[in-house]
């Protein structure tokens, strides 16, 4: 989220130079912290590299002299802070003034109730809700801001409603290491049962009886979710039945219920390959039978209607096909039969099911849009129309299968999220809600544009861009540059408010939507992976290039940023090409990418060899050493950087980050900052509470720009 300017911020247009006021006084320099060498030998079958840093990796988090450390950075890095601390404060204001604090979602309608959740005034968490139709009454299910109370991280990964509906299981976290604690709710009374399950992961199912919860146990080491297990209601944990264990540790796993709760489904997924199996729910004590047994580079999803499973499966269709097979077929993927042949130009995302349509979200020229089809005449599809070049529309909660009224959001980078709902079968359209921006936001004072950046081996690669309505085309702008590109994560070019606080400063705001998502289709994917994986973050230097070239951007205003993956792509951008960039900030950045991948104790890490390679392997060994941030730290002059990291992280570990910037303080040759920040109470996501994450975005655009004065 963002906000409007304050006059303490100026931006001459035109000439592109920034007037700043908002800053304090220098402050006396102060010694960048000097982290000891301990040298490390880090084995591996070809051959072993010394580690100085080694030593700040403490699993259990309270070594202390890792500690020590780590409060010594965010000490530099708050005396480096404080000398625009008055910035800092405003953009604080401006970002959090444009948020409508008592906010509520549009309530989605299932059987007697309506679900929703509501923001108050000042709280930082929400509260979620049910509503009984026929008489209006509001019923509390979860108030996030009570159970936070006291607590420096708190978070519900999940919730589900009971069958009856008398009951609500939820997940939460407390530390944001995404180890989850279950725990039921009597919504009549509105006191937590005695049932207690922790070490688990947020997926939740229910029988049909509401009698029996489906959860996934983690293991305590690497925190992969690998044994699904039954509770029944008012029994002891320790006689929870093992329903079933997944043995190869590449698998992620996932469970819930089908959109018509009549299976509990149980998703099983690598890069490369994935597992349903599936469970009537009222027959909990049964068994999974799997809808086609997995089988290497074959993937799918399912879910249920009527009396038959309709199926997205990239068999024989890198960007997927529509498939169906009847209950009684399940096990063998030769009696799935096709609705929706490949299209090579169109990615199939997801769907959703309804009882007379299939609706489809789909990507084409790396646009999200809805396709919808009818059942009696799938032939007849219609789409969801957008008059902006750049936008982004999927389906929205819609709960019941039942009905003739599609829900479903809009946005683009000018356009608050906004929730629709459309007639199927008369094409009547409703506004259900924009997104209220606060702080004299109007969209006419900004324009979208999507231009096609040229990379080094000819591909043409989409670029999103946000400015402001009179923006000057002459190469005097500063240019915020945004990419992620990996695991085949397509970054949409959806509305943030925050980010207007740079726009309306005179940046240009840029998505790079480079090779290793799927905004182009799956080829896009696999050309960003594995020993294709430098194409990523070649494009983003492709794009800074083309950028500045056809002066969208000054070339000594350029910044970029990245988070956990895309924090491995500002790593290699700044190894690769330091001198295109002012400054560079990586959140969460996995950056020690050859020693992580060699431990296969650490989380994550068995799961991620088919997106990285296995380096047990010499030519992925070589190929992601040839890339690895940590590793190709070398004696040169580096841009400005603000690394970010959680000490609970349970996705990238927080001693990649401090390793990584311990190295560079050694090796940099210039004098620009570097700044390294440990949340002490958060994981990957950062802090819990919203006006807490948006300071730290205020906090990472007051570092850029305090950057744009000092060249």
């Amino acid at each position: 989220m963002a906000k409007r300017p304050t006059t303490q911020w100026t931006a001459l247009l035109g000439a592109g130079a920034m007037i700043i006021s908002g800053l304090s006084q220098a402050q006396p320099a102060v010694q960048a912290p000097v982290a000891a060498e301990v040298p490390y030998t880090v084995k591996s079958p070809h051959g072993d590299r010394i580690d100085p840093y080694y030593w700040m990796r403490d699993d259990k988090r309270q070594d202390p002299k890792v500690l020590a450390h780590l409060q010594a950075e965010n000490a530099y890095y708050q005396q480096y802070a404080d000398k625009y601390q008055d910035l800092t404060k405003t953009l604080t204001d401006e970002i959090i003034g444009r948020v409508k604090q008592d906010d509520s979602s549009v309530p989605a309608k299932k059987g007697d109730y309506s679900f929703y959740s509501r923001f108050e005034t000042g709280q930082q968490y929400p509260i979620y809700l049910r509503k009984v139709l026929k008489t209006g009454e509001e019923q509390v299910l979860l108030d996030v801001n009570k159970m936070a109370a006291g607590k420096d991280f708190y978070q519900i990964g999940n919730y589900a409603v009971s069958p009856d509906q008398k009951l609500l299981a939820y997940a939460e976290d407390t530390n944001g290491r995404r180890q989850y604690t279950v725990r039921v709710r009597d919504l009549t009374t509105g006191k937590d049962l005695p049932d207690s399950i922790s070490g688990v992961e947020a997926s939740l199912a229910w029988s049909s009886d509401s009698k029996h919860l489906f959860y996934i146990e983690k293991d305590k080491q690497t925190l992969l979710g690998n044994k699904i297990r039954r509770h029944q209601l008012g029994d002891a944990v320790a006689k929870d039945v093992l329903m079933y264990e997944e043995k190869d540790n590449s698998f992620y796993t996932g469970i819930g219920n089908s959109s018509d709760d009549q299976f509990v489904v149980l998703w099983l997924g690598s890069t490369v390959s994935s597992e349903i199996r599936v469970l009537p729910a009222n027959q909990p004590t049964g068994e999974f039978k799997a809808l086609a047994p997995r089988q290497r580079d074959f993937k799918y999803e399912a879910d249920h209607l009527g009396k038959r499973w309709i199926i997205s499966t990239d068999w024989n269709a890198p960007n997927n096909r529509i498939m169906a097979v009847a209950n009684d077929q399940i096990g063998d993927r030769a009696r799935w039969t096709e609705l929706l042949p490949h299209d090579k130009n169109v990615f199939i995302e997801s769907f959703q099911l309804f009882n007379d349509y299939l609706a489809i979200n789909e990507r084409s020229e790396g646009i999200n849009r809805i396709r919808v089809l009818p059942w009696q005449n799938p032939a007849k599809a219609s789409y969801i129309s957008s008059d902006e070049p750049v936008y982004v529309a999927s389906t929205d909660v819609n709960l019941e299968q039942n009905t003739e009224w599609l829900r479903y959001s809009y946005t683009s980078l000018t356009t608050p999220n906004s929730i629709y709902e459309v007639n199927l079968k008369t094409g009547e359209k409703k506004l259900l809600k924009q997104q209220e921006v606060l702080g004299g936001f109007d969209r006419a004072n900004y324009v979208t544009e999507r231009v096609w950046a040229e990379a080094r081996d000819g591909t043409k690669v989409p670029v999103s861009l946000l400015y402001r309505k009179g923006f000057k085309k002459d190469g005097s702008a500063p240019l915020y540059q945004y990419a992620y590109g990996s695991y085949g994560s397509s970054t949409a070019p959806s509305f943030r408010s925050s980010v207007l606080s740079l726009v309306d400063r005179g940046f240009v705001y840029a998505i790079a939507h480079i090779r290793g998502g799927q905004e182009m289709g799956r080829h896009w994917y696999e050309d960003g992976k594995l020993l294709k994986k430098i194409n990523t973050f070649t494009d983003f230097i492709d794009v800074t290039d083309y950028l500045v070239k056809h002066q969208y951007a000054a070339k000594d205003k350029v910044f970029g940023m990245g988070g956990s993956a895309g924090g491995l792509l500002m790593g290699a951008v700044a190894n690769m090409a330091p001198e295109k960039y002012r400054g560079l900030v990586a959140h969460v950045p996995f950056v020690d990418v050859v020693t992580t991948m060699l431990d296969e104790s650490i989380p994550l890490t068995t799961n991620e060899f088919d997106e990285w390679g296995n380096p047990k392997q010499k030519a992925y060994y070589d190929y992601m050493l040839s890339y690895s941030p940590y590793d190709q730290v070398k004696k040169q002059a580096y841009p400005a950087l603000l690394v970010t990291t959680g000490l609970h992280d349970s996705q990238v570990q927080y001693f990649e980050p401090a390793k990584w910037v311990a190295k560079l303080r050694t090796h940099k040759t210039d004098a620009q900052p570097l700044l390294f920040r440990t949340n002490m109470e958060a994981g990957h996501g950062g802090k819990s509470g919203r006006f807490s994450r948006l300071k730290e975005v205020a906090e990472e655009y007051a570092f850029v720009l305090s950057l744009v004065e000092n060249k």
